[in-house]
C-alpha cells in the first residue's frame, strides 16, 4: 500500500532529483543604486580578453575592469589584490587565501609591470595567446589596421560634454549614440538610445569649461561645446543622468551596465574640448 507521502525521488548519491527553481535577480526597494550587482561582463579594447567591471568603494566615480577569475593571493603583489563583496570591487586584500587582480595587470597590450611572478606571467602568456588568435581571425582590430580619422570627425565630439544637474559631465559616446542600461524582459540590455525624438532635446552651446563654483583655471581655451539640459525638467535631465530611454525613465527595471558619464575635468579631459558647435547644431538641437 502507497504511503500518503511517499519520499521524493532522488538520484543515485541522495540529491534531490528536482533542480531549485531559478529565480532572476531584483533590486530592493532600499537599495542606492538600480543596477544589478553581478559583474558586468566585457571586453577589453586593446587585447581582446575579457574584463568584469565593477563599481569601486575607493571613492573613485569610473569602475574597475578585474580578471575574471579568482587567482591565490600569495601571486599577487599587495598593491594588485582587490576583493569584490556584493558586487563592489575594494582595492584590498579581505584576508582569504584568493583576491581579485585588475586586467592592467595582465593586459598583454601593455607594458609588463617589473614585478610579475611566474603564475602571473603564465597567465599573462594564455591571454596574450588569445589576443594573437583574435587579430588572426580578424575578431580584433589593432589600432595600426584602423582608417585614419576623417576631417569631418572634428565636427562630432566623440566624447562630448554635457551639462545636467548642474554639473559638467564627459559622455563615451557621442550624444545620438548613448544607448539606455535598463534590463529588457527578456533580460538583455535595452538597444534604445537616450536620445529620442518624442522627448525634449538639449541644446549646443559655448559654456565655460570651469563652472562658477570652481577655481578659475590656466587654460589655452575657457569655453567648450556642451550639450546643455538644464532648461529641461529635473525629471528628464535625472533621467539622462541615469542613461534611460523614454521607455524606461519609470520603469522599475534594474540596470544592466553602468552609466557612462563621467565628471568632467578640464585637465583630464582638455583633448575633448571644442571650441565649435558641432555642424548642423544650430539647426538640430541634438548631436549632429
Amino acid at each position: 500500500m502507497c504511503s500518503a507521502n511517499a519520499p521524493s525521488p532522488r538520484r543515485w548519491d541522495g540529491t534531490p532529483a528536482r533542480s531549485p527553481r531559478s529565480r532572476s535577480l531584483r533590486v530592493a526597494p532600499d537599495s542606492p543604486t538600480r543596477l544589478v550587482r553581478s559583474a558586468q561582463p566585457g571586453h577589453c579594447p586593446d587585447c581582446g580578453n575579457r574584463v568584469d567591471w565593477h563599481p569601486r568603494a575607493d571613492g573613485d566615480d569610473r569602475a574597475v575592469g578585474l580578471h575574471p577569475q579568482e587567482l591565490p593571493a600569495a601571486a599577487v603583489p599587495a598593491v594588485s589584490r582587490w576583493h569584490v563583496s556584493s558586487g563592489i570591487a575594494h582595492p584590498a586584500h579581505d584576508g582569504t587565501p584568493w583576491c581579485r587582480i585588475p586586467h592592467t595587470a595582465l593586459c598583454p597590450a601593455r607594458c609588463a609591470p617589473a614585478a610579475l611572478t611566474p603564475q602571473l606571467a603564465a597567465l599573462r602568456r594564455h591571454l596574450a595567446l588569445h589576443t594573437r588568435r583574435l587579430i588572426n581571425n580578424g575578431t580584433l582590430t589593432t589600432p595600426a589596421d584602423l582608417p585614419p580619422p576623417e576631417r569631418t570627425d572634428s565636427c562630432r565630439p566623440a566624447r562630448p560634454i554635457a551639462h545636467l544637474l548642474g554639473v559638467h559631465y564627459i559622455a563615451s559616446h557621442p550624444i545620438d549614440v548613448i544607448q539606455c542600461v535598463a534590463q529588457t524582459r527578456q533580460r538583455h540590455r535595452c538597444t534604445r538610445p537616450v536620445l529620442d525624438d518624442q522627448a525634449p532635446h538639449g541644446t549646443w552651446t559655448l559654456l565655460p569649461t570651469a563652472l562658477p563654483s570652481h577655481r578659475p583655471l590656466s587654460l589655452p581655451t575657457d569655453r567648450t561645446a556642451v550639450y546643455d539640459l538644464t532648461h529641461l525638467a529635473f525629471a528628464e535631465q535625472l533621467r539622462w543622468r541615469h542613461q534611460h530611454c523614454p521607455g524606461h525613465a519609470t520603469s522599475s527595471a534594474a540596470d544592466l551596465a553602468l552609466t557612462e558619464w563621467e565628471p568632467f575635468d578640464p585637465r583630464l579631459h582638455h583633448q575633448h574640448i571644442h571650441q565649435r558647435i558641432p555642424h548642423g547644431a544650430r539647426k538640430q538641437n541634438h548631436g549632429a
